[in-house]
């Protein structure tokens, strides 16, 4: 992410300016492979709507967390469904890459720090 860009997915996946493999989109939500994966198999899973982390998350936003839930639950289960395994996370705080709530659900080795 360059020193320019505060926001990757916004600026850039859902602006379009980096094109994607999607997994599955809906109306609020879009799961991708990871451009840069950190494991074998890397899924990251994002609203479409900004916001910045879970502790973050506000009443109003309830509908879109509802339909990030169960994105979540459908690539992982097809992840389970096809390795007998993933693991799901988010991060807050300075964890936090980039200061747009995102989910990872991944399998298999780390191919890099």
């Amino acid at each position: 992410m360059s020193n320019k860009s505060k926001d990757f997915y916004c600026d850039e996946v859902l602006s379009g300016n980096t094109q994607v493999e999607k997994v599955l989109e809906t109306t609020n939500v879009l799961a991708f492979y990871h451009t840069h994966p950190f494991y074998e198999k890397h899924i990251v899973v994002i609203p479409k709507k900004h916001i910045v982390s879970l502790i973050s998350v506000r009443r109003d936003d309830v509908n879109v967390m509802e339909e990030i839930f169960d994105v979540i639950k459908e690539v992982a289960t097809r992840m389970n469904e096809k390795f007998g395994a993933c693991t799901v996370s988010t991060n807050i705080g300075d964890y936090q890459s980039n200061k747009h709530m995102h989910w990872h659900v991944h399998f298999g080795k780390r191919i890099r720090d």
